[in-house]
Formats: C-alpha cells, structure tokens, sequence
C-alpha cells in the first residue's frame, strides 16, 4: 500500500503540462491526418491470366485424380474475373491463355464436354473478334480429335461464326467439318445437314443440290421425317435453280 501511495504521489496533473507540448501534438496528429488525406486510395490491380502448366506436372499434381483437378480448375478458370476488389470484363481476358487452360483442363478429362461448351458458348461469346476466332479454332481441332461426341459445341462455332463473325466460308468449313467427320447414327440430322443451308446462304445452290443428294443416296439418313425434310429442300432449291 506504501508503495501505490508514493506512486500516487507522484502523478502530476494535466496544468503542469507545458502548452509547447500541446501544440506539438495538435500540429503532429494535424500532419499524420494530412499525410494519410493526401495518399492514393488502394486500387485493386487486376492479375494477368498465368500461362498453363505443362500437362504432364497437371496429371502429378492431380495425385490420381484428373477429373477432378479438372473440375476444379475449370471453377477456378470461370471464376478469374472476379479477383480480390474487382471484376474483371471479359472483354480483358486473355484469349490465348484462355485457349491453353481450356486446352489443359480438356487433357485431364477428354470425356468431359464442359471446357468445349465454356468455349463455344461463354468465351465465344466475347464481343472480340480474335477471341472468337481463337476460340472456335480451339472447339474445331478438339472436335476433330472426337467428332461424334463434341459436335454440339461445333455446332454452335458454325453459327457464331455466320451470325456473329459474318463469315461465311468459316461457317461453311467448320459445317463440313461435321457432315465429313460424324459418324455416330445417334447424332441429330440437322448436325450433318448444316452444310448444305450455308451453301444455299452462300448461293452456291447446285453445291446444296448435290450435297442434299449424295446425302439421301448414301442411305445415311434413315428416319422417314429427315428424308421427307431433305426432299422437300432438295426440291426447292432445284425451282431456285431453274429461276
């Protein structure tokens, strides 16, 4: 008790204090508070898509699992945009390194069709000429590596490439891609037919004639409503003709 007493005695009350001291103060807080005012808001700098690891460190760090490193990843991949305080346009996304993830991510799980649907129908999407054309090159040589099983996405490259690129032999190529390549019976007709509606686009209708056909003559379609379907546009492009 002795000892908080002295101490007690010791304190000193706030008047002792000389006013220099209070001014320092008032003027050093002032400074800080002005410093910190005059200092650039933090801005949240958007990260550059990293370049793809090699598929073969892909499959190790997997540990025996690819499909589902490759779910994971392709999560990781949708998400980028959205980075720590900002948002990411799509527009801003790199197409090249967007075609070596979605790449990668395909050779983990070859049987999965979501890297080809994001390309074909999200990324593809983009309202970048390049990243469009990069992304349907990308869906056209997958596809051809397994045409019976990625022909949607392929699809929909051929009409991107009509109705968004306004490029007609592109969609053209990439519809004969499909009527040379599908071979599956479980593919729907219209997946094969493709090319000749571009050709009578293009107006090149005896190209439409004889590819309709050849195709009605290989015996290839064989469901009456489809053979019904290509006789009626046979004969309609055979009255254009004689126009």
């Amino acid at each position: 008790m002795e000892i908080f007493k002295s101490l007690k005695g010791r304190d000193r009350p706030l008047s002792d204090v000389p006013l220099w001291v209070y001014v320092f103060m008032v003027i050093a807080l002032s400074c800080q508070m002005l410093f910190h005012a005059a200092q650039p808001r933090p801005v949240a700098l958007a990260a550059d898509l990293p370049h793809a690891p090699k598929t073969d460190f892909l499959h190790i760090a997997s540990l025996g699992e690819p499909v589902t490193l490759s779910k994971v990843l392709m999560l990781w991949l949708q998400a980028f945009d959205y980075q720590s305080g900002i948002s990411i346009r799509f527009m801003d996304l790199d197409p090249v390194g967007l075609r070596e993830w979605l790449g990668k991510i395909l050779a983990l799980d070859p049987e999965s069709q979501y890297p080809l649907v994001a390309a074909s129908q999200m990324y593809a999407d983009i309202p970048r000429k390049d990243t469009q054309l990069i992304m349907s090159e990308f869906v056209w040589k997958e596809f051809l590596k397994d045409p019976n099983k990625r022909w949607r996405a392929m699809g929909h490259i051929a009409i991107l490439a009509k109705h968004s690129l306004n490029d007609l032999p592109l969609a053209l190529k990439y519809a004969k891609s499909m009527s040379d390549n599908i071979t599956s019976r479980n593919v729907p007709g219209w997946a094969k037919q493709m090319q000749f509606i571009l050709l009578e686009d293009m107006g090149e209708l005896e190209e439409a004639r004889i590819y309709i056909g050849g195709l009605l003559a290989s015996g290839e379609v064989t469901s009456p409503q489809e053979i019904h379907l290509l006789e009626e546009r046979l004969l309609e492009l055979e009255k254009k003709a004689d126009k």
